[in-house]
This record gives C-alpha cells, sequence and structure tokens, in this order.
C-alpha cells in the first residue's frame, strides 16, 4: 500500500472512472457519456446542474461557470453521471443533491452550505443507490445531515471531504425497523471532520470501513455503532476537545430479532489525542476489507497525516482535465 491517495486520478477528466477505493470501487460515473458543460448557476433551464442530472444518458458533467447555485428542491441525479467541479468553484445552497434509485455517480470538488428545510441534506443517497464516489467535496450548515446513506444503499466510496459546522454529520442505516440495511457497505477516508458535533459517522447494522481520517473536537462522540454495525477504524486521529469519548455505543432492537444489540468497532493503528478514548467492543465481529476488495492506500496515524488530510480534504484549486483517453 502506498501513502498518497489518488495520485494519478487528475492526469486526465475521465482518469475518476473505477479509481475509488474501497466500497465504492466499480463507481464509472459517467465515464461513456458525452461530456455536459453547465454554462448557467440558475436552479434550473438549459445549461443548468439539473438539467444534466436528470437526462437519462451517462454524462460527464463539468463546469464553465464558478458561483452558487440556490436549489429550490432537491437536486435529482440520474444513473451514469459524474458531477466535475474541478477547475471552478461551485457552491451548491439551499438543498442538497438527492441520490434515488441510481447507481454508478461520480461527484467531486463541490461545495455544499446552507441546506435548509425538514430533511434536508447536502448529499442523500437512498433508497437503492450503489457504486458512488463522493470525493474532494466541502459540506457545512444543512438543517439535517451532511451526507446521509440508508434505505438499502450499499457500495459507497466518501474520500477527502471536510466536514464543519454542522451537528449530526454521516448518518448510515436509517433505523432499528429497516433491516434490509444490513447490505450497506461504505469505506470513508482521508476525511476531516472538523468540530462537528456528532455521526462521524453513526452505523446501524452496515459495514463501514474508516481510514487515515481526522476527526477532532466534536460535541458528543466521534463514532457511534448501533444495532448490529460494523465498523474497523484503521489508521484514523481522534483529537477530543471537551467531550473524550470517541467511540460511543447505542442500544436498539431489530425489528425482526428479539433482543436489542449494539454494534462492534475494532480499531487498528488509531491515535488518540488530548485525553480521546477509543474503547472497541466485539472486536473479532467486525469484516476483514480484504474480503471485499485488494488493497487501499494507508499509512501511520501521526502529525504527517494530519497535515496532508488538512490540504487534501474538501475542495480543491485544481484545473479541470483534458479529455484525453483514460491509460
Amino acid at each position: 500500500m502506498g501513502d498518497e491517495p489518488y495520485g494519478n486520478v487528475d492526469r486526465c477528466l475521465r482518469a475518476l472512472a473505477g479509481a475509488a477505493e474501497g466500497f465504492g470501487q466499480k463507481s464509472v460515473g459517467g465515464l461513456n457519456g458525452e461530456v455536459y458543460h453547465v454554462t448557467s448557476l440558475a436552479d434550473q433551464g438549459p445549461g443548468t446542474l439539473r438539467e444534466a442530472c436528470k437526462k437519462k444518458d451517462p454524462l460527464w458533467i463539468v463546469f464553465e461557470v464558478s458561483g452558487v447555485i440556490q436549489l429550490e428542491s432537491y437536486c435529482r441525479v440520474s444513473s451514469y453521471k459524474t458531477i466535475d467541479g474541478r477547475g471552478q468553484r461551485v457552491k451548491l445552497k439551499g438543498k442538497g443533491l438527492q441520490l434515488k434509485d441510481c447507481e454508478h455517480v461520480i461527484i467531486c470538488n463541490l461545495e455544499f452550505e446552507g441546506g435548509r428545510g425538514h430533511d434536508v441534506d447536502g448529499i442523500q443517497l437512498k433508497p437503492n443507490t450503489r457504486h458512488i464516489w463522493v470525493d474532494r467535496c466541502t459540506l457545512q450548515d444543512f438543517d439535517d445531515g451532511l451526507i446521509d446513506i440508508t434505505r438499502r444503499s450499499t457500495n459507497i466510496t466518501i474520500s477527502r471531504c471536510h466536514f464543519l459546522r454542522h451537528d449530526k454529520t454521516m448518518l448510515i442505516g436509517a433505523d432499528p425497523n429497516h433491516v434490509e440495511d444490513r447490505c450497506i457497505q461504505v469505506t470513508v477516508h482521508h476525511c476531516w471532520f472538523d468540530g462537528t458535533r456528532q455521526r462521524h459517522p453513526r452505523v446501524r447494522f452496515g459495514k463501514v470501513h474508516l481510514y487515515n481520517n481526522y476527526t477532532r473536537d466534536w460535541g458528543i462522540y466521534a463514532v457511534c455503532a448501533s444495532v448490529e454495525a460494523q465498523i474497523l477504524s484503521q489508521c484514523n486521529i481522534y483529537e477530543a476537545g471537551a467531550k473524550r469519548t470517541a467511540f460511543e455505543y447505542y442500544t436498539e432492537k431489530a425489528a425482526d430479532r428479539h433482543n436489542p444489540a449494539t454494534g462492534s468497532i475494532r480499531s487498528e493503528g488509531d491515535t488518540f489525542l488530548k485525553g480521546a478514548i477509543g474503547e472497541p467492543r466485539n472486536q473479532q465481529a467486525v469484516f476483514k476489507p480484504e474480503s471485499f476488495y485488494p488493497h487501499w492506500t494507508l499509512e501511520p496515524a501521526g502529525d504527517a497525516l494530519i497535515k496532508k488530510i488538512c490540504n487534501i480534504a474538501g475542495w480543491q484549486n485544481c484545473v479541470l482535465p483534458p479529455d484525453t483517453p483514460v491509460q
């Protein structure tokens, strides 16, 4: 395993396709589609993001403009789309992106801020959403979650994202009644949870691989394992603020079980700073990621990793690569 994630994905436009580490590794986004140029920051109409996202054909969506897109309702993304914010600075406000009954979506290098309304998330994945990769996004200040993954959504990678100014950051698994969420598989790596209060993430039922993330100054807990969750926390940095509990366990009863249960966390190579306490539980019950994917970028949890994550997590001022053949 090397120590530099995604060193080659910016060499050409479509090199992102199929390049995700972890459970989202098969996501090809709009690899086989035309390039769609967003030329308007309007909420809807010709040349807008919404217009592109609702088209049925595969598309690689790029932006010719920078600025704020004020969404009056969720922007629903259909299958086989790449929303590629490289080369511009595009911020989505008001509402977020909704991935519903779709597959093969890549979301890269966008900002999400100021989502308002009941059940309004930055990126909402439900139901039956699979083969998704969210990379290099900055998300903050929504009325519900920043990223919610529920209702049989699976094979998802969240990487190099920056989360800040928020309470309920990332929910994986809807509630104890949705036992079909046992299928959920999510990888979260090289993300910066920057003073957000809780859910980094909170998990029910699913298998979640957390590695090389930096979580600091949480308000309640860092990571929560609830009913039947299996979490591998590998070479992450947990830096406490006022609250010291890094790993929390909530007991709930699955709808098809007689007895309530919590979840399991295995900790490998994690670093706990400023009095942070992470107590693993039932470690032998946690899945092994090598049973699902052959390799992933990993380095020790130390000062060098903190510096790297702070530099690479979130929206980046990078150029849009040329649309040349993927080598």
